[in-house]
């Protein structure tokens, strides 16, 4: 079923035979898009952008037709799973009438899932109406429960807006996920609390390593806490249990014997990920990165506006994937004090 608000969209249902899967030169199938719908958002997190941010024109975003376009040709090309991310996926405008077209791949069975990832900010807005177009959970990014904090953390963010955002999405029927940046001096007292709030919602929880992406106007070297060591310290609380869970993500997950639920951990600085990587990653303007911590990437913008016909895109997209790598080189820069990457995480889509 075609949307009919833009006719140059792909119809999977009349587009016979599917291509065969995305295979990288590490044979991964490339099954997971993640689309950055805006570089905008209504926070200012200290680890992921500066105060004074300098946001792309809105003429040289992807039009919300030219982004379905896209994820309807990855579609086809076997991803199964897929991941609006922004900026703040929320703030733009428009952005439930590309949800709503997005949906009806799920409805055809081409795609086993469509999620996103959201400060919750404009939750209370959006929840009920996610629910309706088939989301069936979503990831929240909170550090801290604390409201000074989270304000410092988020410089413009208000605590108690979120935590409105977050009844409204669970009173909606839609799964939350806690995502939390572990920052040095900052939160790292404090995710023992989260464990026991988040699980106390029914809610699982991710920690996540700080990583090295554009000039944020602080040192990653004052922000970064290993992983590792918070899970040292939740064990001297917490009985954690290994579990054998994928979620399509690059999280590591265990079980909390004394809550019941289950906690993540992502871990690019002390334990990349890449071995098993199904990720490709497309921004608002239409380039696409095949690696987070890697500046190569391919212009999908241009044969999307050449043509009416989707061959080009498909051309562009598989030439591609042979040059996603292996993995990442993500380090932080101890002598210079400077980001891994110039490219902020907003750019590219979390």
């Amino acid at each position: 079923m075609a949307v009919a608000h833009d006719s140059s969209v792909i119809d999977l249902d009349r587009a016979g035979p599917r291509p065969l899967a995305l295979i990288d030169p590490f044979a991964r199938a490339i099954t997971y898009l993640r689309v950055s719908v805006t570089d905008r958002c209504d926070f200012r997190c200290v680890y992921c952008m500066s105060e004074h941010m300098s946001f792309l024109p809105k003429a040289e975003l992807l039009s919300l037709e030219e982004l379905d376009r896209l994820c309807s040709a990855f579609i086809a090309k076997g991803v199964s799973k897929l991941r609006l991310t922004g900026g703040e996926p929320l703030v733009r405008r428009g952005i439930m009438t590309l949800v709503e077209s997005l949906s009806r791949h799920l409805k055809s069975g081409a795609l086993k899932e469509l999620t996103l990832t959201t400060n919750a900010s404009q939750l209370q807005k959006f929840a009920a109406e996610l629910k309706g177009h088939g989301v069936e959970r979503i990831n929240v990014s909170l550090d801290t429960l604390d409201p000074d904090k989270f304000r410092a953390i988020t410089r413009w963010g208000d605590l108690d807006k979120v935590i409105a955002g977050i009844d409204a999405a669970q009173a909606a029927g839609l799964q939350v996920k806690i995502n939390a940046v572990a920052l040095k001096g900052v939160n790292e007292d404090e995710i023992a609390g989260l464990v026991a709030w988040a699980h106390g919602r029914g809610m699982d929880l991710t920690v996540i390593e700080v990583m090295p992406l554009g000039d944020v106007g602080e040192t990653r070297l004052d922000q970064y806490l290993p992983v590792s060591m918070v899970r040292a310290r939740l064990s001297e609380r917490y009985t954690l249990e290994d579990i054998d869970l994928q979620t399509g993500g690059p999280a590591r997950y265990v079980r909390v014997k004394e809550t019941g639920g289950r906690l993540g951990f992502i871990t690019p600085m002390t334990h990349n990920f890449c071995e098993s990587c199904n990720r490709v990653r497309i921004t608002c303007t239409g380039t696409l990165y095949m690696c987070l911590g890697q500046e190569d990437a391919a212009d999908l913008r241009t044969p999307l506006r050449a043509s009416e016909s989707d061959d080009l895109i498909h051309k562009a997209i598989d030439e591609a994937i042979t040059r996603k790598p292996k993995g990442h080189d993500f380090v932080i820069d101890r002598r210079q004090r400077r980001p891994g990457l110039a490219r902020h995480m907003s750019v590219t889509g979390g």
